[in-house]
């Protein structure tokens, strides 16, 4: 233990002192925010949700939605099959109005109807 901090022999050398360090670290912060650019809120930041969240939600609409129909269908079909005796032919036939109302559901939802919703003034002759 001969007071040398580095163990090579070249002698005590001078190490600098914690003030001037904390001054050297804080001036080179403020440099650096100084040239970061500022960065936007994010919207997961803002709902406090995870950034995954909206296509999450948008798919279990979406699902819901087609799911929604298939099972009106059944019930309906069930009911008709009840009331008339027309065992497989109210269920069948409702089920697939089901289907088509579910698929319609989801085009509707997602926008994809293809209808346009208004005629746009810049494309008349």
């Amino acid at each position: 233990m001969s007071g040398d901090p580095t163990g090579d022999g070249s002698g005590p050398e001078k190490a600098p002192a914690d003030g001037d360090l904390s001054a050297r670290l804080k001036r080179l912060e403020t440099q650096l925010e100084g040239k970061r650019p500022k960065a936007a809120p994010s919207s997961a930041a803002r709902t406090g949700a995870s950034g995954g969240s909206a296509p999450l939600g948008q798919a279990m609409r979406l699902s819901t939605e087609f799911i929604a129909g298939v099972i009106a269908g059944g019930i309906l079909g069930y009911i008709v099959d009840h009331l008339f005796g027309s065992k497989p032919w109210g269920m069948i036939v409702m089920l697939m109005l089901g289907f088509v109302t579910g698929i319609y559901n989801v085009m509707r939802v997602s926008g994809f109807s293809g209808r346009k919703t208004e005629k746009d003034p810049r494309q008349e002759s």
